[in-house]
């Protein structure tokens, strides 16, 4: 079966095309810079020679048709995750118009089938306590919330239209082998670089980005056809997401836990600030405002046979790809984390 995919350098869709070409499945995918397939491929034991490459951009028709003509199947992972209010502009153009186009051309392409990545983020709202597939789209203002949500729309009207289009809603993901230091992966390497001491309350459901690319790879190849699928993963509570890290690093990480409504205008004023501010600020309006408003998916909507791995797993995972990758010290990385970190720091004492 060959599968285009769209997002296949980013962290989703590279553990997703991992997860297509170790069961054996041909893997063709749409990129702006060809230079960035081995960065995504490569640190996944995968040789970057077994994919087919269209030089391209979800904007732009002419090279998504290319990209999906002749394709057993698309999955459509493209999409700019981020609470950085300076990237507004290109989550409209890239999540909402990127998805049009894509899902379009895969119809008059008569692809067999087609997975839309969204998340679960896209049907948060004011008032909603718990989350299934017939959960209406979101309806929260925030640009990556709006944008996902506005993406979700599209898919369900193909949905609708009968077009062979299922839908995931991955949780939010950690994992190892970050191409991009997305959104989570930096927040976890913030928090371990002693940059956040201030926690919202609240939560958000966590998961494995491995687990979902094994998803994708049921979804896309297997038995799941059409429908609506949640990503494997767990609701976390800010208090517990710190306990893990505490946990698999060994450190205090010491931090104050305050309402999340109480801090929204906070993270305004870091988003007004950040519009100048050339470096990243580790406080956004979007992080908080997902705190206040995630809720749980219904225990009872799992449509698929993959287990979540366990939450202090993944974060250990994660942490120690983030030393390994140079992204933090042996300090910050911990002692239980980094174990040769322990044996420096006896050896010292001695």
């Amino acid at each position: 079966m060959l599968v285009t995919v769209t997002g296949g350098t980013g962290f989703v869709g590279s553990h997703s095309v991992a997860a297509l070409l170790r069961t054996g499945h041909q893997v063709r995918l749409l990129v702006r810079d060809e230079s960035t397939v081995d960065g995504a491929l490569r640190p996944l034991g995968l040789d970057p020679g077994r994919v087919d490459v269209v030089v391209g951009d979800v904007l732009d028709e002419s090279s998504v048709i290319a990209a999906v003509r002749g394709a057993d199947a698309v999955l459509h992972a493209a999409a700019v995750y981020s609470f950085d209010s300076r990237q507004r502009d290109r989550m409209r153009q890239t999540t909402e118009r990127g998805t049009q186009v894509v899902l379009g051309a895969a119809r008059r392409s008569d692809v067999g089938r087609v997975v839309h990545v969204s998340t679960v983020a896209a049907l948060f709202g004011k008032g909603v306590r718990v989350i299934g597939p017939d959960s209406p789209v979101g309806t929260l203002r925030e640009p990556y919330l709006a944008t996902k949500a506005a993406a979700e729309r599209i898919a369900r009207a193909h949905q609708d239209a009968g077009t062979p289009v299922a839908i995931s809603y991955p949780p939010a993901l950690l994992g190892p082998h970050d191409p991009r230091l997305g959104d989570q992966s930096t927040r976890v390497r913030d928090v371990l670089r002693g940059l956040t001491p201030i926690w919202p309350t609240g939560g958000f459901p966590l998961g494995d980005v491995r687990d979902t690319a094994a998803l994708h790879a049921e979804m896309l190849t297997g038995s799941l056809s059409g429908g609506r699928h949640f990503g494997p993963g767990t609701y976390v509570s800010t208090k517990d997401y710190l306990r893990h890290l505490r946990a698999v690093t060994g450190r205090a990480l010491p931090a104050v836990r305050l309402p999340a409504r109480a801090l929204g205008p906070v993270g305004h004023a870091c988003d007004l600030l950040q519009r100048v501010w050339p470096w990243h600020l580790p406080v956004q309006y979007g992080a908080i405002h997902t705190c206040a408003c995630a809720t749980r998916v219904d225990d009872q909507v799992r449509t698929h046979p993959i287990t979540a791995r366990p939450v202090a797993d993944t974060i250990a995972d994660t942490v120690r790809w983030l030393h390994a990758a140079g992204h933090l010290t042996d300090r910050q990385a911990g002692r239980r984390a980094h174990p040769s970190a322990n044996r420096e720091t006896t050896a010292a004492a001695a």
